[in-house]
């Protein structure tokens, strides 16, 4: 590979999968099939322009490659420009973007296969991919804020993508009302940042808060607004009700947003204006307890859910809270090398999770069970990427969950127990899921919809109540994530990664980051917490020796509480938009626009009749009556000159 990679290579990464976007919804719709080839040959084609990138980017030592702007538009003192950002924490993300996309895509030939939507779907598929490597690449934030906006657009488009679906159109209208919370809150930062410093560009911006030229307070609501933007995105609690409820979308969809697109894009936000983030001590604080408490709040619901990708779900949820913990704590390089990893474990459970369903014909893992024996390599790959999850060595979720807590054990020590904590809940959950899928005996699985609510057939394609390994075109995708989910760990092994993550970063920010070392210590607490709980696991679900009706008497509130996700759903739903907003505000408007606007109307239109019955009897027809007003009138105007000006 050449050493210095051009700039329109740069662009073209991004504008492949957009190109791609408009053939298929101008010309290649009619054959869907083509749709396909066309979304997997140009992301495919961006992946190898990132492995360029990321060659290139590593000769530098992580530095920025820095492109020259080219300016977009200038309205008054606004200047907005056109540039790309490429350093180590942007090589790594579009390595990260491009190669599960396009394994993803690949999958979706076998699992979208007769889908009335297929070359829909592969048109929002490309936009999707497009939008999330330009938000990578922007180099200032009206740049990422479009790309932005973007990723929620197509996120909304592709959760709602079986519209005929009301549960379908009601999740992806939940998704994107909560995560237009969080971006409220992320364009006011940019809105203050502008009209206080008059910069837009992200370098030069972290170069004025590293040197001080920011006051504290406007930082920390700086940070307070981006944090919001990635809470929405990436499900933080408590904006992460939107999530689970994103399952309505096509499998492969579920996959993409929660391993590479996304949810990834809070987590790199923060990480990338993470020198600012490490100018307030108040922002850092929030971002690590913040995701210290999506990571509890989430795996404890994953531990109770029957759908096997809403379990999943709930474990991205977990997962993303742990990112920020690893941030919020200075692990600049744990967080960010804890997304890499996640990215291909989570994405291959996912499409596993699809797998089970394409021979099963449902997600609920009590219709399940003995898939081992018809589903080997489903089984295999998916058992390589729970242990992952879970923490064990030596796959790659061991290795950056390790760094994590490491970093938490050395700068908040309430933290890192939070973090050994989850650790087991994670095994116990994923554990649960293996058991209940592939353990014991096969439970018959669902029968295909018929009539009206018949399910589109990318979704339930089974025809036989027989379970069967999925076609090659989806198992392929699968192993190559298994092999991923083993090799990327040791990535960082001689801090290759954390070399590349902090290569870009200023001296001021590097000297607030945490310094990760290997602890033995908390990496043999981390394994006896994740052996504890698959231990727990197969106690209950797969020897049995533990009864799980039992135990669910036996802690019945909890349970119940867990069950109904902390009644999160309900107090949104049900009390602040039915009863708060429907009710409350729909009524004070009802009253608004009968006594005030009605009322102003209906004022004028008095004054109006008022007046006139009044005024026509001036009009008396006298000449002498008119005179005398005339001169009534030339009186009080010299007498009103004559007090005003002497």
């Amino acid at each position: 590979m050449l050493n210095t990679v051009p700039e329109a290579v740069v662009w073209a990464i991004f504008l492949l999968p957009i190109s791609s976007f408009v053939i298929i919804g101008l010309f290649a719709r009619p054959w869907p099939r083509w749709c396909g080839y066309i979304t997997i040959a140009v992301v495919g084609l961006s992946f190898l322009l990132s492995l360029w990138v990321l060659d290139s980017v590593i000769q530098e030592d992580g530095r920025d490659l820095a492109f020259a702007t080219h300016q977009w538009l200038t309205v008054g003192s606004l200047t907005v420009n056109l540039g790309l950002t490429v350093d180590g924490l942007t090589a790594i993300m579009l390595m990260v973007v491009t190669s599960v996309s396009f394994l993803v895509q690949v999958y979706s030939q076998g699992y979208m296969h007769g889908d009335p939507g297929y070359s829909r779907y592969y048109a929002f598929m490309s936009l999707f991919t497009g939008s999330m490597l330009g938000l990578v690449l922007a180099e200032n934030l009206i740049m990422l804020y479009v790309f932005w906006e973007l990723v929620g657009l197509c996120s909304y488009l592709l959760i709602g993508f079986w519209f005929e679906r009301p549960a379908a159109r009601a999740a992806a209208t939940k998704a994107f009302i909560v995560t237009r919370l969080g971006d409220l809150g992320f364009l006011t930062a940019i809105i203050l940042i502008w009209s206080q410093t008059g910069e837009l560009d992200i370098p030069r911006i972290q170069e004025m808060a590293m040197a001080g030229a920011i006051g504290d307070v406007i930082l920390t609501w700086l940070a307070a607004g981006v944090f919001a933007g990635a809470m929405g995105k990436s499900a933080q609690f408590p904006l992460h009700v939107w999530l689970p409820d994103a399952m309505e979308g096509p499998t492969p969809v579920s996959a993409l947003i929660h391993a590479a697109t996304m949810v990834a894009a809070g987590v790199y936000l923060v990480a990338r204006l993470f020198p600012i983030f490490s100018a307030s001590d108040v922002a850092m604080n929030t971002v690590a307890v913040v995701g210290g408490i999506t990571a509890v709040v989430a795996a404890s619901m994953g531990i109770v859910m029957t759908d096997i990708k809403r379990v999943i779900a709930y474990s991205t949820i977990s997962q993303l809270g742990y990112m920020m913990l690893g941030l919020g704590v200075g692990g600049l390089a744990a967080g960010v090398f804890h997304l890499l990893n996640h990215a291909f474990f989570k994405a291959l459970l996912f499409l596993g999770a699809g797998s089970v369903n394409h021979a099963t014909n449902t997600f609920d893992m009590r219709k399940m069970g003995g898939l081992r024996r018809f589903m080997p390599w489903t089984f295999t790959t998916f058992v390589i990427a729970a242990l992952s999850l879970a923490g064990i060595f030596p796959l790659s979720g061991f290795w950056s969950k390790d760094e994590i807590l490491t970093d938490a054990w050395d700068e908040r020590r309430a933290l890192a127990w939070v973090g050994l904590v989850v650790a087991f809940m994670t095994a116990l959950y994923i554990g649960r899921v293996v058991f209940l899928t592939f353990g014991g005996d096969y439970r018959g699985g669902e029968a295909p919809s018929t009539g009206s609510g018949q399910a589109p057939a990318g979704d339930h394609s089974s025809t036989r109540f027989q379970p069967h390994e999925s076609p090659p075109v989806m198992v392929l995708p699968m192993i190559v994530l298994a092999v991923a989910a083993v090799l990327t760990g040791f990535l960082n092994v001689g801090e290759g990664v954390t070399h590349l993550l902090e290569g870009w970063l200023p001296p001021e920010a590097l000297e607030r980051t945490a310094k990760t070392e290997f602890n033995l210590g908390v990496a043999a607490m981390s394994l006896g917490f994740a052996v504890a709980g698959l231990t727990v696991a197969w106690l209950i679900y797969g020897a049995r020796l533990l009864s799980a009706e039992t135990l669910r008497r036996m802690f019945g509130p909890v349970h119940r509480l867990l069950v109904n996700k902390y009644y999160l759903d309900w107090l949104y739903e049900d009390i602040l938009v039915r009863r708060v907003l429907v009710r409350g505000v729909s009524t004070g408007l009802d009253l608004f626009d009968r006594y005030v606007v009605d009322g102003v109307v209906n004022a004028t239109a008095w004054a109006t009749r008022f007046s006139a019955s009044r005024l026509r009897l001036v009009q008396a027809g006298q000449l002498q009556v008119y005179g005398a007003a005339i001169f009534l009138g030339i009186v009080l105007i010299v007498a009103a000159i004559l007090i005003v000006n002497p």
